[in-house]
């Protein structure tokens, strides 16, 4: 790891914990915050990490956070709504160098876009990745049979 980053995952739920967990095994420091208490039990005992319980969309949860003082915030949330509004809030009023969400619905991909958040969305990589199977048959397939 060449820099330690301050990073603030936004949504403990099995995305947001895998990456709380890996970013914390792999030096960084690592806040998980979620408005529900019981998605925390998914960190590892390892996670070396902070977690902040409340709603996101809250600034003072967002300040709990330090989140003036992140250099990455993931927001993961269920909530494409609450995704787009924390990735807004982080970017134009904490100036969070990098802001990064998840969105479900495909639609709205380009709004996160036109506001210059870059995201993931589980339906177009899902979407694309079946497409490409389709697309290069069934010989092309790992482990078809011949």
């Amino acid at each position: 790891m060449t820099k330690r980053l301050y990073i603030v995952v936004v949504g403990c739920g099995r995305l947001g914990s895998i990456l709380a967990n890996r970013l914390s095994r792999e030096g960084h420091w690592v806040v998980a915050m979620d408005q529900n208490p019981a998605t925390f039990n998914d960190l590892s005992p390892d996670f070396s990490g902070f977690r902040v319980e409340g709603d996101a969309t809250r600034r003072a949860v967002l300040q709990e956070a330090k989140l003036g003082q992140a250099d990455v915030v993931i927001a993961t949330t269920h909530d494409d709504n609450v995704n787009l509004m924390v990735a807004q809030v982080a970017k134009g009023l904490f100036q969070v160098p990098q802001v990064m969400a998840r969105v479900f619905d495909p639609r709205r991909e380009q709004v996160y876009t036109q506001l210059g958040i870059p995201t993931i969305c589980p339906t177009s990589v899902a979407a694309r990745m079946l497409f490409d199977m389709v697309a290069d048959g069934p010989d092309q397939r790992e482990g078809a049979s011949s």
